[in-house]
């Protein structure tokens, strides 16, 4: 059974993805900071499924997790978030470190500890979850647009780099996804987030799962290298067609 690495898995799109490898027969190494919540869903799926703590900005705690996982033929890099919706003075530098350290830096610091496992699998796949905020740039989202173009770029570049060895690098480019990001994002105000949903049907974490799944489950001469995926009245990054406008 080959091993699926997914991290962010404590909720969202990273739990979602999770679920739906299990189902496509993985089996799955879920990691995040919120251990209570993955070992929920680990119940929830079964062995072979297990989870390991990770915080994708410690490199000490990348390492650890990586040492507990002997084989890996797809890695999902799933963690990443966002912090304010400020104009680009007004973001602290704090915010700026904090979404470049796991939206960026978290990324490189995952696929650089699991890549010889990758290149082992003899079929590696890397499948990035950067977002449509990684190829447009929106007013008051300095900081996490940069974050997710630096996202975009990495995984183009590692694209590159590893193209004659048994790895494929995708990325998954999402829109308007309803999980914890927006609450996130406002810090907890939910009544901020549940406004960027108003008047349209946005993706959920599901949506993503199945792009995620259909990328990783392609034959060996198959690279889906992008999908960007939008809800259905979604045109771009602030392109939303919403009822009643």
């Amino acid at each position: 059974m080959s091993v699926a690495v997914v991290t962010g898995a404590s909720a969202g799109i990273g739990a979602a993805t999770a679920r739906r490898l299990a189902r496509e027969g993985f089996e799955v190494v879920a990691g995040a900071r919120r251990t209570d919540r993955l070992e929920q869903l680990v119940a929830e799926l079964g062995p072979p499924a297990r989870a390991h703590a990770l915080d994708v900005t410690d490199q000490a705690s990348v390492d650890a997790f990586a040492a507990q996982v002997e084989s890996c033929a797809v890695l999902v890099c799933n963690a990443g978030g966002a912090l304010g919706l400020d104009p680009l003075p007004d973001i602290t530098d704090e915010q700026w470190r904090t979404m470049w350290e796991v939206n960026v830096l978290g990324v490189v610091r995952t696929v650089r500890a699991l890549l010889p496992a990758l290149r082992a699998s003899g079929d590696g796949r890397i499948a990035v979850v950067t977002s449509i905020a990684g190829h447009e740039v929106y007013v008051k989202g300095a900081g996490y647009t940069s974050a997710k173009h630096a996202a975009a770029a990495v995984t183009d570049t590692l694209r590159l780099e590893l193209l004659a060895e048994p790895i494929r690098v995708i990325e998954i480019a999402p829109g308007m996804v309803e999980t914890e990001f927006s609450a996130v994002r406002f810090g907890g105000d939910e009544e901020k987030a549940a406004a960027v949903y108003e008047g349209v049907e946005p993706l959920t974490g599901d949506d993503i799962a199945d792009a995620i799944a259909y990328a990783v489950t392609r034959p060996p001469h198959v690279t889906v290298a992008r999908m960007h995926i939008f809800a259905g009245r979604q045109g771009g990054a602030t392109n939303v067609a919403r009822e009643g406008s």
